[in-house]
């Protein structure tokens, strides 16, 4: 019996190795692919669409700015066509109400104008505004199983920060959701984290099953792309407690908070116990995470900031953050206070964005319904 189980044990590491491996490979495929896709956006980006979000559960704070707000910017300015989602649906994936939904939507919609975003150029759309959009978790749900479902990681983690209390069934087909919004718009461009390949890989199945039962209305053609990811360059910026920032955390800096609250919440960011500024990640994460920010307002090596400040301790590295942050807020700042002078102006931009959407959705719907023989 005790061979037997530390064979079971034996088989079980060797099995977690080889998963473990996969993974990494799987990791490296995609970082090669994303510094392709880099090249050939430089030669050439109208070969791209691009879908991209977030969910409206606060106002963005920099956090988001820094770790993929100045990405969308780039890409758009690139040239590549960008819709980026109001994803207010997902907030009631794991929440019992939606409570100030329509204030959040506006404040999410005026902080992407603030910061750049161009509605000339990129798309601004809401998820519960385009009906055609959803109608695709039909057909889809019917291309996945439950346990493909039950086993995506962002659905377990989420699952597992409810405190065990019984799953909904957007939750549970969260990932099918989030497959609509890529396909309904024929995106073949996904920026993500390492952490969300899993949630584009589920997406890419769908279209690829979807071919496959289906078939298509193009023979040459099938009805969905292969959407790829485009890893993130974006830095990953902590919370001023040293955990992940996070806006039910209140450990945030958000864009639209004026130059003193800003300075306020930097003076109770945490630091350490040594006086001697230096950058060290691994060891120092908290005064390093503080480093990074400065290093990305002042365009400057971490390293060198904290060479410079050293015996100025915690407290002159806040000085130093509190000035370059605040000088780098200030332009976003500035224009969000003109856009709050019209409020109205934010949700013209939505209302826009969503005719936009709604005639991609419907035409896609329509060739779904043409390649599934469902035209009456």
């Amino acid at each position: 019996m005790t061979e037997q189980v530390s064979d079971t044990v034996e088989s079980a590491e060797a099995g977690d190795a080889l998963a473990a491996s996969a993974n990494e490979a799987s990791l490296r495929r995609s970082e090669e692919r994303s510094r392709a896709i880099e090249t050939q956006i430089a030669k050439d980006p109208s070969g791209f669409r691009m879908l991209t979000g977030d969910r409206p559960t606060g106002h963005l704070h920099i956090g988001h700015y820094f770790g993929s707000l100045m990405n969308r910017l780039r890409l758009q300015d690139a040239g590549v066509e960008t819709l980026v989602l109001v994803a207010d649906y997902q907030v009631i994936t794991d929440r019992d109400a939606v409570g100030a939904l329509r204030e959040r939507v506006q404040s999410l919609v005026t902080d992407y104008l603030a910061v750049g975003i161009d509605p000339a150029r990129t798309t601004i759309f809401a998820h519960s505004q385009v009906p055609a959009l959803n109608q695709l978790m039909l057909p889809f749900l019917s291309l996945v199983s439950d346990s493909e479902l039950y086993r995506n990681p962002t659905v377990k983690a989420e699952h597992d920060a409810t405190g065990g209390r019984p799953m909904s069934g957007l939750l549970l087909t969260y990932p099918v959701h989030q497959a609509a919004d890529i396909l309904f718009c024929k995106a073949n461009l996904v920026p993500v984290g390492k952490d969300q390949l899993p949630h584009l890989e589920q997406t890419r199945v769908v279209a690829r099953r979807f071919d496959e039962r289906y078939g298509r209305v193009d023979p040459a053609t099938p009805v969905f792309p292969q959407a790829e990811a485009l890893l993130s360059s974006g830095s990953l910026i902590l919370g001023m407690d040293g955990t992940k920032m996070s806006k039910s955390k209140g450990n945030t800096i958000e864009l639209r908070m004026t130059a003193d609250e800003t300075a306020k919440v930097l003076k109770k960011a945490v630091t350490d116990s040594e006086r001697f500024i230096t950058y060290d990640p691994a060891t120092r994460p908290e005064v390093a995470n503080l480093l990074t920010i400065a290093g990305l307002c002042a365009d400057r090596d971490p390293a060198a900031i904290a060479e410079e400040i050293g015996n100025g301790g915690g407290g002159g590295l806040k000085k130093y953050l509190t000035e370059v942050l605040n000088e780098k807020l200030a332009p976003i700042r500035a224009r969000r206070a003109e856009l709050e002078r019209n409020p109205d102006y934010a949700l013209a931009v939505l209302r826009e964005g969503n005719e936009r959407a709604n005639a991609i959705a419907d035409a896609t719907l329509a060739e779904v319904r043409e390649a599934m023989g469902m035209t009456y």
